[in-house]
């Protein structure tokens, strides 16, 4: 017979386990962000700032829809719709800079391998991963609303279950950032990177088109 104690330990971690499997499978998809993810840690590029970014973003999110914020945000169809736009805006821009970088160059030395190629600004970089981010409707409808409302589901062990949620978070995106430069060897040569890139636009643009066309 456990303890009161003990028992409180014990269902406060299962919440937290529920919360981590939960939130990996929310964020594990392959999206617009995860993608952007990937290339930064590919190129080893500013990978620290977008891992902070995208994981300390979750986190807000995650805590405003454990805290009741989804109830909120469900009643502002105008706010979403506006987002929702924008949002795909956005992402064909980038997805259009991918389609570009994607295509064969006459100038051989215009795509460098991932350690000579020109790197982009810090600051350019951020604002590319906070839109990716935050102007994605996606981002609201199941890391507030969705995953708020199963956070709700385990009563007053609702933060443990966010625990265990945000820790999904810190873990995927750290593993994708980080791990992304095991593939260093496959992209030394620059045709990988027009593969790379074109596959990120068609992905950005899909999922533009699956904002406008809901």
């Amino acid at each position: 017979m456990l303890s009161p104690l003990a028992s409180f330990f014990v269902t406060s971690v299962t919440a937290a386990l529920s919360g981590l499997a939960f939130g990996l499978s929310l964020i594990v998809a392959i999206g617009a962000q995860n993608a952007f993810v990937l290339r930064q840690g590919v190129r080893r590029e500013h990978v620290g700032t977008v891992v902070v970014i995208c994981a300390a973003s979750d986190v807000v999110l995650i805590a405003a829809g454990t805290a009741g914020l989804g109830a909120v945000v469900a009643r502002s169809g105008a706010v979403l719709e506006v987002v929702r736009w924008v949002g795909a805006a956005a992402l064909v821009g980038y997805g259009v800079r991918s389609a570009l970088r994607a295509l064969p160059r006459r100038d051989p030395g215009a795509l460098h391998p991932t350690s000579e190629r020109p790197p982009s600004a810090l600051g350019a970089t951020a604002l590319t991963t906070l839109a990716l981010t935050w102007l994605n409707p996606h981002v609201y409808l199941d890391t507030v609303l969705l995953l708020g409302s199963v956070a709700a589901g385990h009563g007053t062990l609702r933060w443990a279950f966010a625990v265990g949620a945000c820790v999904a978070s810190w873990v995927w995106f750290t593993g994708l950032g980080y791990g992304a430069r095991a593939l260093a060897p496959v992209f030394a040569k620059p045709t990988a990177w027009r593969v790379l890139d074109g596959v990120i636009a068609v992905v950005m643009v899909l999922v533009a088109v699956s904002l406008v066309a809901r």
